[in-house]
């Protein structure tokens, strides 16, 4: 036999043991992957301040027991916790403005205790991108503000399409920015179509003023940004914005705002709707002769499909719950799913989300000082007051002035460029490093000043130990640090544990050592509340990791 022969039957024979598992055993399957590490509590914290209105030591548990993943997929589950029912169900007061007062006190029930917390953070997210305010042409119109503020709730997971269209016929949107009653040209008696929303839908909404390429860094012509529309783009969609205003008037101005018609969309008049033909962008063109839901239809997919919309969208939600400056790639990943949710579908927000909180830059294994945000001065607030039981003997939560006290209210920002920019950076280190700090816009001495205080008389003033509080003195309870405050170590670390996961500096622990030391061990009280004030009046509180 040829050793040609001998090395092919050899060759043979080594194959066929190789398919056998090496002579008549099965193949033995690779080891399965190693489980997860265990997430902890600093984790599960700086998770929770993400997606929630603030960590809570149960809640931290809780998302420890399922992971970060399955929490997600539970809360999506939820069912929106609402404010118009609830505006519905109170006794009408004797001015309507007054019923704010009453959507402030739902919006603050819901976020703290509601069980939909991802659903309502991201709605409060939303409300600072797609933003109408009570303070101003809205103040009398609370029904609307409490339905417009429900339509981001109910779509915080749903697509951005639906929510375009939900957003733009919305009588709160069509009132604050002026579409609502907008008429087609008539030069006789000097009608021009408004440009309110059609400006802001794309500037603020939307697509941004400068074309963006994925990773959110602008597209450049010779050096310079290439601007995503121009004058004649915002007069064409002017005109698409025509003849819409309040339902089931007898006429188009006839129209005037009621109880109903203030939470459906907006109706349109056609005999008000321009019908001439109208520029788009990225150079469509609108038929004449199309009806107003047709020409809104196809503007809104215009919109809708432009590539700005998914780097755009990615950058303000993951400012919104994450971080001020996002990392190109952090960008690029999100806006990828935004663009497609892994099923061929765009704009879905539930993805998008899921997408910003479970990415590996969210929580980085290597922090870095660029990392994480300030938070909003209400965040601060509301994780206070939900690892401190906040409650009042009424039940209510009736902070209409959040936003004289705080620099920021629900639906109650100063315009519709929201609290502050999300291109804002401080003067010095923060400006000079090319990098952004939205939330600092509304940090000014004076504003600090009134939150600072405002924590003093909440900590100090409005606790369990009261007896004197009003019914609608809404107070905490620190009866747990009350009973250890005799042992110093022992009460900073249950204070730094509710409220910082534990990770609290050695500076931070021995300054309120220090005060703490100045007390006498028979004032509980007043020991428990110095370490709760210390803490939520310092940096490492303010600073979301």
């Amino acid at each position: 036999m040829s050793m040609n022969r001998l090395l092919s039957i050899f060759a043979s024979l080594m194959l066929g043991l190789a398919g056998c598992g090496g002579g008549g055993g099965e193949t033995t399957p690779p080891p399965p992957p190693p489980p997860p590490p265990p997430v902890t509590k600093a984790e599960a914290y700086q998770f929770l301040n993400q997606g929630s209105f603030g960590a809570t030591e149960a809640e931290a548990q809780t998302l420890i027991s399922m992971r970060p993943e399955a929490w997600i997929d539970d809360q999506m589950q939820e069912l929106p916790s609402l404010q118009l029912p609830h505006l519905q169900a109170v006794t009408p007061p004797q001015f309507p403005f007054q019923l704010h007062a009453d959507r402030v006190d739902i919006w603050f029930r819901n976020s703290l205790y509601g069980e939909d917390q991802l659903r309502q953070r991201v709605a409060f997210a939303l409300s600072e991108i797609m933003v109408v305010s009570q303070l101003g042409a809205l103040g009398n119109l609370p029904f609307a503000v409490a339905d417009y503020y429900d339509v981001l709730a109910e779509n915080a997971f749903g697509n951005y399409r639906v929510l375009l269209e939900e957003v733009t016929l919305h009588p709160a949107m069509g009132v604050y920015l002026s579409m609502l009653g907008n008429e087609k040209p008539d030069p006789v008696n000097n009608i021009r179509p408004d440009e309110n929303y059609a400006r802001e839908v794309m500037q603020l909404f939307s697509i941004g003023l400068v074309e963006l390429n994925i990773d959110g860094t602008e597209k450049l012509d010779q050096g310079q940004p290439i601007p995503t529309y121009s004058q004649d783009i915002i007069e064409g969609f002017a005109h698409v914005y025509t003849g819409w205003t309040f339902a089931g008037a007898p006429s188009f101005r006839q129209a005037r705002p009621t109880p109903f018609n203030q939470v459906i969309p907006m109706q349109l008049y056609p005999g008000f709707h321009d019908t001439d033909s109208k520029t788009l962008l990225r150079g469509e063109v609108l038929p004449a002769g199309q009806s107003g839901e047709q020409d809104l239809s196809d503007a809104l997919d215009n919109i809708f499909n432009h590539p700005n919309v998914g780097p755009f969208i990615a950058i303000r939600l993951i400012q919104r719950l994450v971080t001020s400056n996002p990392s190109p790639g952090y960008i690029r990943r999100v806006a990828e799913v935004f663009n497609n949710n892994g099923s061929g579908v765009r704009g879905d927000l539930g993805a998008v989300v899921k997408a910003i909180l479970l990415d590996d830059e969210a929580r980085p294994a290597l922090a870095m000082e660029i990392d994480g945000k300030l938070k909003e001065p209400l965040l601060r607030l509301t994780q206070l007051w939900k690892s401190y039981n906040a409650t009042s003997n009424s039940g209510r939560f009736p902070l209409n002035a959040a936003y004289i006290l705080f620099g920021q209210g629900p639906l109650q920002s100063p315009s519709v460029f929201n609290f502050f920019s999300p291109f804002y950076a401080p003067p010095g280190e923060i400006r000079d490093s090319s990098l952004v700090a939205p939330e600092l816009e509304i940090a000014t001495e004076y504003q600090n000043t009134l939150f600072t205080n405002y924590m003093f008389y909440q900590i100090f003033a409005l606790n369990q130990t009261n007896g004197t509080l009003a019914d609608d003195d809404i107070y905490i309870n620190f009866e747990e640090e009350m009973a250890i405050s005799n042992d110093i170590d022992a009460l900073i670390n249950m204070v730094a544990g509710k409220l910082l996961a534990g990770q609290i500096s050695d500076t931070l622990r021995q300054e309120i050592a220090g005060m703490l030391a100045r007390v006498p061990e028979t004032e509980t009280a007043i020991r428990a509340a110095e370490a709760i004030y210390f803490v939520v009046t310092s940096p490492e509180y303010a600073y979301q990791r």
